[in-house]
């Protein structure tokens, strides 16, 4: 009887009341809202990047999108289904950004967009973030994420994230004079854009199609066990 008692009430302390948190969500709906009916009173064009950026902070959150899982999932799991997901998400972006860059060229316009040389400098820098990214559970996107979900960690990740950040930018300087390349390639004006689109897509399907045996092979070493 006693010990019935004594499970009775550390199974009373070890539960967690769930609090309802429909108030809090009416609130910050509330506050998105009116400080997106303020931005378009002010700066439409702000109160654009807003909505977007919640659409993308909830999609990411409702879909646990992370660049980091989709890189440490196959090693670590076997599972590619966040790999396959960032390839997709590549590939979407790439005709995005092909048609405003092709529609820029064709108009005479400067092309849009960040196109930087490659070098050292990349390998260099992959290498860095991809060690830090897996060490700190997360990617710039992964990071934001959780520290909307309060984790404490990614709060840590997310301050040097800003500090490296900066730290980066006043030594780049360094980095242009004596590292980075000078010649900047980009494959539509060096062979065209119907051969760059296909090399570009050729690479995603490839590594699409490798992504999707290997995390079938992964379940049905699963099963086998």
């Amino acid at each position: 009887m006693n010990q019935s008692l004594s499970s009775l009430a550390a199974a009373r302390r070890n539960h967690k009341t769930k609090h309802n948190q429909l108030p809090w969500g009416i609130v910050v709906l509330a506050a998105i809202i009116g400080i997106a009916f303020f931005l378009f009173a002010n700066v439409p064009q702000a109160a654009i990047m807003w909505a977007f950026g919640i659409i993308i902070g909830f999609t990411l959150q409702r879909s646990r999108f992370c660049f980091t899982a989709s890189m440490r999932d196959p090693v670590l799991t076997g599972s590619t289904s966040l790999t396959k997901a960032v390839l997709l998400a590549i590939g979407v972006a790439s005709i995005g950004f092909a048609y405003i860059q092709h529609s820029a060229a064709v108009s005479g316009l400067p092309i849009p967009g960040n196109i930087s040389p490659v070098g050292p400098n990349t390998a260099i820098g992959a290498a860095m973030f991809g060690i830090g990214m897996v060490i700190a559970g997360g990617c710039a996107s992964g990071t934001l994420m959780r520290v909307g979900e309060g984790f404490l960690i990614q709060i840590i990740t997310l301050i040097f994230f800003i500090i490296g950040s900066l730290w980066g930018a006043h030594d780049f300087g360094w980095w242009t004079a004596n590292i980075i390349p000078k010649t900047k390639i980009f494959l539509p004006t060096l062979i065209g854009w119907i051969p760059a689109l296909v090399i570009q897509f050729g690479f995603l399907i490839g590594l699409y199609v490798l992504a999707n045996k290997y995390g079938k092979r992964s379940d049905k070493s699963h099963d086998l066990q």
